[in-house]
């Protein structure tokens, strides 16, 4: 998959702004290679004007801000907005020196015997082999943990250059959530096996409790009841497909994938699954177009915890090709009790906080397999317990996969209209939509929205 889209394009993308008023170009002479720099703060990967980007990652990189230009009224940036930010989001970047985990590479042998014998290994051998490939984790310096959101820098610093360009106080643009809401959280569950699958209707009960409907994720190789599927649906939850068996090599050949895809997109369509979710987070973004999912759950924001390092490095949903990405946004349960030790709650509240400060997707993991032991049930009630305060309290929108991807594409076909001296939002889902304001305050970029749409 290769972005065709221009970057006032993907500007309007994001935002939702009008067009006309994103005059966003790049200036000539882009650099030979692709390399990292900085822009206002936010690492970028990709060409730039006026000399070369560095080949590897360092927090001393140059930073390009002073080098935009003005032309013709347009904002001109010394890289292309779309290439950096298509670079980012669908993770085209080298990781740093240290970075990479290559313990059980794609062609390794002990990679083959892991999962040949995942379903026989008890937690404890699990852990403690993962725990060894993981080592030197926090050392990783790019994508930042625990959130980064290197893409939404880049764009609010963009906004910022739009708006002292156009010399206007605001910039319209349609609001991210519906209703104005000021975040958006998810819970999935991602089911493994017999004992996982034996505790969804327990875990249901536990999450309608509080008010929150959740999506399964099942491996359609494995005992994928007919009745459970229908009972999940009929009391309000989301099933969705996650691989085809769980065995990390989905994404390791690319004629197999395609003869695995061929066979997921059957059982996507023979269960009605819109969603899915790759097994251990393995993915290859350029190949996602050989699906026929509507949305897909399987980009970590930072998998700095994961088997496959990198991330997307944004807080907020994104179109690949027509597939809509969902990225896992806070740590997964079971990274959390067995590789970081941490039976509390603390380490989820601090990512929601960051990521709601960014008005961001707060995407969970919770595995039904791993919940069963008391004390990892405790904390997931407590988690609960914390997301339905959030609600209440804060305006957060709690949905189900399902609903962000049907929002995330009404709002992607709705437009701004100039209404006499006001605006007004037309297209599909406009009456949920919210107007919003970019301004300026000092040197920062910040949002006002609008109580409703006009």
């Amino acid at each position: 998959m290769t972005t065709t889209l221009s970057a006032a394009e993907v500007f309007w993308e994001y935002f939702g702004s009008p067009i006309q008023l994103a005059r966003i170009g790049a200036q000539h002479s882009p650099s030979h290679g692709r390399g990292w720099f900085l822009f206002s703060g936010a690492a970028c990967y990709g060409r730039r004007s006026c000399g070369e980007p560095a080949e590897d990652f360092s927090r001393l990189l140059a930073d390009v801000a002073d080098e935009v230009a003005t032309e013709s009224g347009d904002v001109q940036l010394p890289f292309d907005l779309a290439e950096v930010v298509t670079n980012l989001r669908e993770e085209r970047y080298p990781l740093p020196p240290g970075g990479r985990f290559e313990a059980l590479g794609v062609n390794s042998a002990a990679r083959s015997i892991y999962y040949f014998l995942r379903p026989l290994l008890a937690v404890g051998i699990r852990k403690h082999l993962q725990r060894m490939r993981l080592r030197g984790w926090e050392n990783i310096a790019f994508p930042a943990w625990p959130v980064d959101d290197s893409v939404d820098q880049i764009m609010r610093a963009t906004m910022a250059l739009v708006l002292r360009r156009a010399g206007v106080k605001e910039i319209p643009f349609i609001w991210f959530w519906p209703k104005g809401a000021t975040g958006c959280a998810m819970m999935t569950h991602d089911v493994e096996g017999p004992t996982g699958a034996q505790f969804c209707l327990s875990l249901t009960d536990l999450d309608e409790s509080f008010g929150i409907r959740s999506a399964f994720q099942m491996i359609p190789r494995s005992p994928f009841e007919r009745s459970l599927v229908d009972l999940l649906r009929r009391r309000g939850f989301e099933v969705n497909l996650h691989d085809l068996a769980h065995d990390g090599y989905l994404f390791h050949d690319r004629e197999v994938f395609r003869s695995r895809a061929a066979e997921i997109n059957r059982f996507a369509r023979q269960f009605q699954c819109r969603g899915f979710r790759s097994g251990a987070m393995y993915r290859e973004q350029a190949w996602f177009d050989s699906f026929e999912f509507s949305y897909d759950m399987s980009v970590p924001n930072a998998a700095h915890l994961e088997p496959q390092r990198g991330g997307c490095c944004t807080v907020l949903p994104y179109f690949v090709g027509d597939l809509l990405e969902l990225p896992l946004t806070t740590t997964q349960d079971y990274s959390l009790f067995h590789i970081l030790g941490e039976y509390s709650v603390e380490r989820w509240k601090q990512q929601t906080e960051i990521l709601l400060s960014k008005n961001g997707l707060v995407t969970f993991i919770a595995h039904p397999d791993y919940l069963v032991e008391e004390r990892a049930l405790t904390v997931y009630k407590e988690l609960l317990e914390y997301l339905a305060q959030l609600r209440s309290e804060r305006n957060v929108w709690i949905a189900l996969p399902g609903e962000v991807n049907d929002w995330w594409r009404d709002r992607r076909r709705m437009t701004l209209v100039r209404n006499g001296s006001t605006w007004c939002i037309e297209g599909p889902g406009s009456d949920r939509a919210r107007i919003a304001y970019a301004s300026l305050h000092g040197d920062s970029v910040t949002y006002r929205v609008a109580e409703s749409s006009i």
